[in-house]
């Protein structure tokens, strides 16, 4: 099971603190500034979306809220990114949806809006669509999309075409005897599909790669990349065997968690992943580390034909994962394994020689999982009710009420907002016996399978029958209040409905 979209937007905050953008010239941002003359930005909806991607070959389109922080900051780079494009042969359309609007949650729901800002970019009518993974200011948006509209893979015809290949990226080549048949074929698919991830290219000539042979037998596929064994080949070129080569072989064997930007693509590759996950926290500048190193990379060997990954954090970069997860800095060094159903097994002040031991136990199952919960309150008289992992059954399920939940992040800003307009519905609410709104730390918590959190915050309304639903209704204490009284059950109708029913619309939330 691939890790909540609460990590990636963890990841990202984190990439914007640790990489400062680059200073730009003074000539292109003048060109900016000169270029935003009207609104240059498509604004589709239902009505006119499909015509749109119809109509355009290429085109960006960003799903927002009004309520968004982040879409707000947003919008005007790219605007700004619009208006420039707008220039460019042929001009590059951006387009945004209002996903907040109800006409166009179908459209939301349709392509799996789960946060806001998402951007995915459409190709072909529609018949390609991949996330947008570039820069969110102007002249990254700029110099990311140029790249994404022309040939999927470019050719090398000579040693200086393939300069940059050891740049520190990951670039795929294809190795051919010529430019046709099926081998040639399927590898511009799957350019074409994972361009917005990799830098393709293909040559008749293997001696003009870095480190090549003039003499290999083509065709091949030679994936290049900055960590592990530099280079790997496949001659498989099935186009689901060709993906799942360039996936599996793109994600270093240990993830570095530090403060190394260059890294932050394979951790949301990690991250994203389905495998069992395993993660080592700790001090990176003090204490034995080198030790812990090199018996974690010699555990992630001796395991290394398990479905399993690996990943190593510094304590300080790593804050993100210790508020999700709800750890402490006095229990580092540790070592977590979260599995394919999220089960979690904890080891806390492990030491080196004790990594391998521990895994073994875990894939003999010998380790018992733990369940993060903090304290059930003693006292619990506030109009919004506290809720803990080890009491969120009684009070949500076996409560015989109909309860609002929300789950947050106590540093989420829309979290905070939110706070005092749920106690003022509460507050409201408070004679009707039959109705509790109640409140979780996720980051403390961990969260039943029954609730899809996947951001903050996240609400959820479940009746006495246990009839659970994703709160769709609006963010002012009336509006809390109203959907409430609408849409509660009476003790009648809980009788009448024994079964609990998952609703199949996604949860509110928004990614920080």
């Amino acid at each position: 099971m691939a890790i909540s979209k609460v990590w990636i937007s963890l990841l990202l905050a984190l990439a914007v603190v640790l990489s400062a953008p680059a200073a730009r010239a003074e000539e292109a941002a003048a060109d900016v500034e000169a270029a935003v003359v009207e609104e240059a930005v498509l604004t589709l909806g239902a009505d006119n979306f499909d015509d749109a991607i119809a109509k355009h070959p290429f085109i960006l389109v960003e799903f927002y809220a009004p309520w968004c922080g982040h879409c707000k900051s947003l919008a005007p780079e790219y605007e700004k990114a619009a208006q420039l494009l707008s220039k460019h042969d042929p001009p590059i359309v951006l387009a945004k949806v209002d996903a907040n609007d109800e006409k166009n949650k179908p459209l939301a729901s349709k392509y799996e809006i789960q946060g806001f800002p998402t951007l995915k970019i459409f190709r072909n009518q529609g018949k390609n669509i991949q996330e947008y993974k570039g820069p969110r200011e102007a002249e990254g948006i700029v110099d990311y999309l140029k790249k994404q509209v022309g040939p999927p893979s470019k050719e090398i015809k000579a040693p200086e075409d393939a300069a940059t290949i050891e740049d520190g990226k990951i670039h795929i080549v294809g190795v051919f005897a010529e430019f046709s048949g099926p081998e040639y074929t399927n590898f511009i698919e799957v350019a074409d599909k994972l361009r917005s991830e990799y830098e393709f290219a293909h040559t008749l000539h293997a001696n003009h790669l870095p480190r090549g042979d003039s003499a290999v037998e083509r065709p091949l596929v030679r994936l290049f990349k900055p960590f592990d064994e530099l280079v790997v080949d496949s001659k498989d070129f099935d186009v689901s065997a060709l993906e799942s080569f360039i996936e599996a072989s793109s994600t270093p064997k240990v993830v570095t968690f530090d403060k190394n930007p260059d890294n932050h693509p394979y951790l949301l590759k990690y991250f994203q992943g389905t495998a069992v996950k395993v993660m080592l926290f700790l001090n990176f500048s003090t204490g034995p580390f080198e030790s812990f190193k090199s018996a974690y990379y010699g555990a992630a060997e001796e395991f290394k034909d398990k479905e399993v990954k690996f990943l190593i954090g510094d304590l300080e970069a790593s804050q993100g994962a210790f508020q999700y997860f709800g750890l402490k800095e006095d229990q580092t060094p540790l070592i977590l394994i979260q599995d394919t159903e999220s089960k979690k097994f904890l080891k806390e002040q492990i030491e080196a020689g004790q990594i391998v031991s521990w895994l073994k136990e875990y894939f003999d199952g010998k380790l018992s999982p733990f369940r993060k919960s903090e304290p059930i309150p003693e006292v619990n008289n506030e109009p919004v009710k506290v809720v803990v992992a080890d009491n969120v059954n009684d009070v949500v399920f076996k409560s015989g009420k109909n309860v609002l939940i929300e789950f947050y992040a106590p540093w989420c800003g829309h979290c905070k907002k939110l706070a005092p307009i749920l106690d003022e519905a509460a507050a409201t609410l408070q004679s009707e016996e039959d109705v509790v709104i109640a409140k979780m730390d996720a980051t403390a918590n961990d969260v039943p399978a029954d609730f899809d959190v996947q951001g903050y915050p996240t609400l959820y309304f479940v009746t006495p029958s246990g009839k659970k639903v994703s709160y769709d209704g609006g963010r002012t204490a009336d509006e809390i209040v109203d959907y409430i009284k609408k849409n509660k059950e009476t003790a009648g109708q809980a009788a009448a409905e024994p079964t609990k029913e998952a609703a199949a619309t996604e949860p509110l939330k928004d990614e920080l």
